[in-house]
């Protein structure tokens, strides 16, 4: 017995969905991954701002990352969890020690171009294969990225 059994989901457009998710997961671990770096290394006048706004960051991007797996296992699928293979795939890669903040913020907003690329192309794809849950949840993921972007790039003006 298989959870998809009860979804009414035809398996052909879950296993689309599931590719562009295993996509997104390993962007996001990267995202995450590089998140941490940064809130351990930043320095300057901004640290304490900046040291507890890249925390908020990367406590949202695991949960974020929690459900992209969760969403992955209800449609069947088996998400990767090896860092090795993150690192064939993802678009996003990793940084070495990065400290200045204007480097940093120009970095997510980079990220963040990318991560909104992928779900987009995620939701289409759901969307096309009648995966609503899909889509919804990463529209969601949507609003709240439009918003970083918006202040990451005030930040920098």
């Amino acid at each position: 017995m298989k959870t998809t059994d009860y979804l009414g989901l035809p398996v052909k457009n879950a296993t689309a969905v599931v590719k562009e998710l295993q996509q997104l997961l390993a962007d996001y671990q990267l995202y995450y991954t590089n998140l941490r770096g940064f809130h351990w290394n930043i320095k300057g006048k901004q640290f304490y701002t900046l040291h507890a706004k890249f925390e908020e960051f990367y406590d949202n991007a695991a949960e974020k990352v929690d459900e992209i797996a969760e969403r992955i296992l209800m449609l069947g699928g088996v998400p990767a969890h090896n860092f090795s293979d993150y690192l064939k795939v993802s678009k996003i890669k990793e940084t070495g020690v990065v400290s200045d903040p204007n480097e940093i913020v120009q970095l997510l907003l980079d990220y963040l171009k990318g991560l909104i690329a992928q779900e987009r192309k995620t939701i289409e794809t759901a969307s096309e294969g009648g995966d609503e849950a899909t889509a919804d949840l990463l529209t969601g993921f949507l609003g709240e990225q439009e918003k970083t972007v918006w202040m990451l790039t005030a930040y920098l003006s």
